[in-house]
């Protein structure tokens, strides 16, 4: 049976007016909002902003409405703030560590909106992956500084040490920080782990990679290539739609809206 897609949820039937931009209030940069997000952060400082043109529709009433936006419209103001509140304090943590890089504080943050994506619809612990995927490429400047080389192995190595610091700041159970610092010292290898919240982080790292490292491959080789790393159902899904299935000269870099 062919899965039926809910009309208010595919942008095939969305207006021009439906995507929009809105100004962060605490860097001036412009944020692509959708009409029912219910907030995003700015790529570029990690402020959370709220779409002041919130448009649910028929989410409004629908009993699956929760399942289709990742959020229950209902009591929007109160979704995820245990985790809203980590991630202000990660995202404050990795610009002390980055300083003026702001191309590897944007990636952060790209990875970690993916990796929101995906926790709509895979199964794991949100905390895990909340501080994996903001901390992930965390050990990028002291590799740079100590072997003169960013290259994955010096990554993995120099990562969990700085985020095991990071974390026990914020007084994480041990038993989390182990597991953070696993994903850390696994997100370009994958040699030692295999749970849902490595998984998460792994393919959030690639949908956000794909159109900034592979944005010359043709579709078939997208295919193939998505195919072949993706670990999540939902990852390759997105991935495929985003990339693999794009019109021809359209851009690979197009607005991240989940699958």
């Amino acid at each position: 049976m062919a899965k039926v897609i809910c009309p208010g949820q595919d942008t095939r039937f969305w207006n021009k007016s439906d995507i929009f931009d809105v100004t962060c209030s605490a860097c001036g940069y412009a944020v692509e909002f959708f009409k029912d997000d219910a907030t995003r952060r700015c790529p570029r400082c990690g402020h959370k902003l709220e779409n002041p043109r919130l448009t649910l529709g028929c989410a409004q009433w629908c009993p699956y409405a929760e399942k289709c936006l990742g959020y229950d419209p209902k009591t929007v103001k109160l979704k995820a703030e245990k985790e809203s509140s980590l991630a202000d304090k990660l995202i404050e943590a990795i610009k002390e560590v980055f300083g003026d890089d702001q191309r590897r504080i944007t990636h952060a943050l790209r990875v970690f909106e993916a990796a929101q994506e995906l926790l709509r619809s895979e199964d794991a612990n949100p905390r895990i992956v909340v501080a994996a995927a903001l901390l992930h490429d965390i050990g990028i400047r002291e590799a740079e500084r100590k072997h003169g080389s960013a290259e994955p192995e010096f990554q993995e190595l120099e990562g969990p040490p700085i985020a095991r610091r990071i974390l026990e700041g914020l007084d994480f159970p041990e038993k989390d920080i182990q597991h953070v610092c696993r994903i850390i010292a696994n997100h370009h290898s994958a040699r030692d782990i295999d749970t849902p919240e490595f998984r998460i982080v792994w393919d959030a790292d690639w949908l956000v990679n794909i159109p900034e490292e592979h944005r010359s491959l043709e579709p078939d080789r997208l295919r193939e290539l998505i195919e072949k790393t993706f670990r999540t159902p939902t990852g390759k899904r997105i991935a495929l739609k985003r990339f693999a299935q794009r019109k021809e000269g359209q851009d690979v870099g197009g607005p991240s809206r989940p699958a």
